[in-house]
């Protein structure tokens, strides 16, 4: 019998949101046939974009960004420099915040980052600023560009996994894929209908972010504040954000009004302040919860599909993105048949931890945020903490992503770790050599025996061979797909360890040259 279905795709990915959209670029960078279903028609909306929807990105998603050529696509007018001498320019304060924890801000010139050895200056720095429409705009333009196929107006509703695949059912029509990725929101179809446990910690407030008129604007304090009933931040002239400790009660349960969010507002500043309008108003929560698996069978899931937690911080995002880079080239590996067995499960092995730890983060700041008198006495101590220069370092490390490291066995000490941004003396930085997307023997001391080695999986690993102004010391470096040190040292190479690191990572050698 005749099989009328379509040829299936490699991948379906629910969602395109920037993690979704993300992921794909990653895996039709490998070759990978790919289709993304999105629910929403429309994707632009006044939540994406200024004030609302501007994030913080961290050093690993801008290091990945600028490993695939996006960077000055994405922010060419936002990049947050590292120059203290823009300070003073920058929301009109006389110093430059560099990030915060539960509103407690620490500042560029209390950083220090001679802490952080192994990275180097280059394009890609350690914190920039996008706001969500602009991002997604970028993502979807370089998805369409490289033969990504995006579906809106149409999501997931249900599935059904076989052993070689997966059947997926999007309003009336039906999709055959390999493999099915959830980058579907918290509320995720792909999470819910694949029975993932999704398990962690109950809400204790609702937050509000809104846009108000105010009939009299001076009663509120600009900035952050800490009140006896909860925490509001206030932008001139009606831009607020404000958690009210009532266990999530009002998150999703009734339609947001003037009258309401005015009330809320009263309580939690003290004041009699009166709203004249209420132009936008959307609410959150800290709810904090975590798949425990993110993947089953050819099911897998990335993003806030496998982690939600409150946007304090802004680490969401980023944590997204990572999953994403993270996956892209062990499940387009895994597709070609490339993989070593256990690739994909490095997956959920690498990710999980810091997804934990994210989630950890922002219950540290609920629990610094909560109206009461030893939150008040924590508060006081974190804020001298966070005053001094190993203090701010510290913060910014966390909240920057700096410290990133995967536990990839013993070795040098930058296995794990994102591969410094190396200026090399051909001209190039190593991180221009990643775009392609295959993995990177990067050679200080040419010598014919890792040229030799790296033409062993000629597909799969590049070899460049270049002095550098700054090798850390270093003799030879293997950089995976995704930008992460993969085996270093700073001795004569051990061509054995080599093969063994690239056997793990990148599979057996290429056939015809074996």
């Amino acid at each position: 019998m005749h099989d009328n279905r379509p040829l299936p795709h490699d991948v379906v990915i629910a969602g395109a949101g920037p993690v979704g959209l993300m992921l794909a670029c990653e895996l039709r960078l490998a070759g990978c046939s790919v289709l993304v279903l999105e629910q929403a028609a429309d994707p632009h909306s006044p939540l994406k974009r200024l004030p609302f929807g501007m994030r913080g990105l961290s050093a690993p998603t801008i290091e990945a960004l600028y490993r695939r050529g996006m960077l000055d696509a994405i922010a060419p007018r936002q990049r947050l420099k590292d120059d203290a001498s823009n300070g003073a320019h920058w929301m009109q304060q006389p110093r430059r915040p560099a990030g915060h924890f539960a509103g407690i801000q620490f500042h560029h010139d209390d950083i220090d980052p001679s802490k952080w050895p192994f990275h180097l200056p280059g394009p890609a720095g350690t914190s920039m600023a996008v706001d969500m429409e602009q991002l997604e705009s970028a993502l979807a333009a370089r998805a369409n560009a490289i033969g990504v196929e995006i579906r809106r107006g149409l999501g997931v509703e249900a599935f059904e996994p076989s052993d070689d695949g997966v059947t997926v059912r999007a309003g009336a029509e039906t999709f055959h894929a390999r493999w099915l990725v959830g980058c579907d929101g918290g509320r995720s179809v792909v999470r819910k209908a694949g029975g993932f446990e999704f398990t962690g910690t109950d809400p204790e407030f609702t937050g509000y972010s809104v846009d108000v008129e105010l009939a009299d604007p001076d009663q509120l304090h600009p900035g952050r504040r800490y009140t006896p009933t909860g925490m509001y931040t206030y932008a001139q002239p009606g831009t607020i954000a404000m958690v009210a400790f009532d266990d999530g009660a009002f998150h999703r349960t009734r339609p947001i009004t003037r009258e309401h969010v005015q009330a809320v507002l009263r309580h939690v500043s003290g004041t009699d302040v009166t709203l004249t309008a209420l132009r936008l108003a959307t609410t959150w929560t800290d709810r904090a919860q975590q798949a425990t698996d993110y993947r089953k069978g050819r099911v897998l899931l990335a993003g806030d599909a496998a982690h939600i937690h409150s946007p304090l911080g802004g680490q969401g995002l980023n944590l997204g993105l990572g999953d994403a880079m993270n996956l892209g080239w062990k499940l387009a590996a895994t597709i070609r048949g490339a993989a070593p067995a256990d690739l994909l499960d490095s997956y959920r092995s690498e990710r999980h931890p810091v997804g934990a730890q994210i989630l950890d983060w922002s219950r540290a700041q609920v629990a610094l945020m909560r109206p009461s008198r030893s939150s008040r006495a924590l508060e006081a101590i974190i804020r001298d903490l966070i005053a001094t220069q190993d203090g701010a370092t510290y913060f910014a490390e966390r909240v920057r992503g700096v410290s990133l490291r995967y536990d990839l066995g013993g070795g040098h000490p930058l296995v794990g770790r994102s591969a410094p941004d190396f200026a090399l003396a051909c001209g190039m930085r190593l991180g221009e050599l990643l775009r392609d997307g295959r993995g990177l023997l990067l050679d200080f001391d040419p010598r014919a025996p890792l040229r030799a080695l790296a033409d062993r999986w000629p597909r799969r690993i590049g070899y460049v061979a270049s002095e550098t102004s700054d090798r850390l010391g270093l003799r030879a470096v293997l950089v995976r797909p995704d930008g992460f040190v993969a085996w270093a040292t700073d001795i004569e190479p051990d061509l054995e360890e080599i093969v063994q690191a690239a056997a793990r990572w990148f599979g057996e050698p290429d056939a015809a040259q074996k």
